[in-house]
């Protein structure tokens, strides 16, 4: 029987666009991997949903049974209600934020077997909290901080 991975993952931005990260934990059981990555300008959502996508690229053995657990409501939502896959098949990607990285989320979970938990973020849970520092850390991270491609260049901002 294959073993279950737990991915907890969060993002975060400050300012919102803005520098932010993401912070990721892998479980299985006794293992355990952090993973995270900064950039220069991006919003809380792409982070977000980036820290899901490299946590499911970070598995070798595929396909994998594996739980995701984050605070991000626009994460589990887009997946649990089914609108990222309705999104997909009306074809109206470009329409919705982010577009890019729901395209790579979609082409890394239909790998896999993935289910999705939500939890409140700050509420005390150990890996959540982990994965919140980490993002913070990693957005902090002024001299590493890399580019996001896929968000608009800060100089096309109006004001």
């Amino acid at each position: 029987m294959a073993k279950e991975i737990t991915i907890y993952s969060d993002g975060a931005s400050r300012g919102n666009p803005g520098p932010g990260g993401y912070g990721v934990v892998l479980l299985s059981g006794p293992h355990r991997k952090e993973l995270s990555a900064g950039y220069s300008y991006t919003t809380n959502n792409r982070m977000e949903l980036l820290g899901v996508i490299v946590g499911l690229e970070a598995i070798k053995r595929v396909p994998a049974n594996i739980t995701v657990i984050s605070d991000s409501s626009y994460v589990v939502n887009a997946i649990n209600k089914g609108w990222v896959f309705n999104w997909e098949k009306k074809a109206n990607f470009a329409k919705k934020a982010n577009p890019d990285l729901w395209k790579r989320f979609l082409t890394i979970y239909r790998k896999h077997h993935v289910t999705f938990k939500w939890v409140k973020g700050h509420d005390g849970n150990t890996y959540n909290e982990i994965c919140d520092k980490l993002a913070v850390e990693a957005a902090l991270d002024t001299p590493n901080l890399l580019i996001d491609e896929g968000m608009p260049k800060e100089d096309n901002k109006i004001f």
